[in-house]
């Protein structure tokens, strides 16, 4: 089964700690091109489990060595509205697995997840993507790259099925997850696919009924990374073996 969209690319590995190592060698990539291109390089990470390791591999050699640390700028994907030393913390989750190790320091712009108003947090932190991620096609926040996961559900960030967030047009909103019960802070639908790069991650069995429905038969509010479809950018899927396992014919690349 190949994607819908020409534009977008799929890649297959053997295993997550293949999937992962790929996934480096492209962020390191794009992170060091848009450096040298462009003075800086912006970027917004996926919390959660998945990535954890990636942030690890990117800490260490020939990763740790080579990107320009110190012209990254480092935005989160999405926040778990706990303090920041919260173990659910994604902010906890990069500054232990990527930042700890690095011997050059990026610039991190963690979420003020924390605060008690968070319609005032998400304006603060989408002003502050207006202010350091160059402005592209229509005026929005331009990152170069936009590093997500994808649940079983097909929530990625915190884009979760049946949600107003989905309709948001802000750059960053509060959002209240039924399932969950808890609020969270996302970045959104148009400046996720304003961006340069959009890398999938995802690994695992229990994605690949989602990841055949999503590459098989395009946009669909029921599996909200779907609607993750860069205006002029391009969309990567990385997937191991067990997550790809339900496309026909398998995709490598």
């Amino acid at each position: 089964m190949t994607p819908k969209s020409p534009s977008t690319r799929v890649h297959v590995a053997a295993d997550t700690e293949a999937t992962v190592a790929a996934v480096a060698r492209r962020i390191a990539d794009i992170l060091a091109a848009a450096a040298r291109e462009r003075g800086r390089a912006t970027m917004a990470l996926a919390g959660g489990n998945t990535p954890r390791r990636l942030y690890e591999v990117l800490a260490q050699p020939p990763h740790g060595d080579s990107i320009p640390w110190p012209r990254v700028h480092l935005f989160l994907g999405d926040e778990r509205c706990v303090p920041p030393d919260h173990p659910d913390s994604n902010q906890r989750m990069v500054r232990e697995s990527l930042l700890a190790a690095l011997p050059a320091q990026p610039v991190f712009h963690p979420m003020p997840a924390h605060e008690e108003d968070l319609a005032w947090a998400a304006a603060a932190y989408g002003g502050l993507l207006g202010r350091e991620a160059p402005a592209g096609t229509g005026g929005l926040p331009q990152l170069d790259v936009v590093l997500l996961g994808m649940g079983e559900d097909g929530h990625t960030a915190s884009l979760f099925p049946d949600t107003p967030v989905l309709e948001e047009e802000r750059t960053v909103a509060e959002v209240w997850v039924p399932r969950l019960e808890a609020w969270r802070l996302s970045l959104t639908l148009p400046v996720i696919n304003a961006a340069r790069h959009v890398l999938f991650l995802t690994t695992g069995a229990a994605k690949a009924e989602a990841l055949e429905s999503i590459l098989g038969h395009g946009a669909d509010p029921r599996l909200p990374a779907s609607l993750v479809q860069p205006a002029d950018g391009e969309l990567e899927w990385y997937l191991d073996a067990a997550a790809a396992s339900r496309l026909e014919p398998p995709t490598s690349g």
